[in-house]
């Protein structure tokens, strides 16, 4: 587990696509390299636009998948899990906790 956090915090974490290259690895038992590759092509960009502050920083608003700052009115928290569970077509337990609480 250390490797994976160590390598996605080296990307900027969620100030590029260090986030989503770490959940790919855990979720998929995926290598970084075929993480990152799989993300960038979600995302649309190439391997070496995700560790970009400046186009990331565009692109996770855009998409709403949060951001490091708030800005008014784009999701946080929760909602940006969500976005991000359907962009990279997994499954995110505490979003499938949230759905639970909420039946109610």
């Amino acid at each position: 587990m250390a490797v994976p956090h160590f390598m996605a915090s080296g990307m900027g974490g969620i100030r590029t696509a260090g986030d989503l290259v770490a959940r790919m690895e855990y979720s998929k038992n995926m290598k970084i390299g075929k993480a990152k590759e799989y993300v960038a092509k979600k995302l649309g960009i190439s391997t070496l636009e995700i560790g970009d502050e400046y186009i990331m920083r565009g692109l996770r608003e855009e998409l709403k998948i949060g951001v490091v700052t708030g800005v008014p009115g784009a999701p946080r928290g929760i909602a940006a899990k969500m976005n991000i569970e359907k962009l990279l077509d997994i499954k995110i337990n505490s979003c499938d906790i949230f759905r639970e609480m909420t039946k109610r």
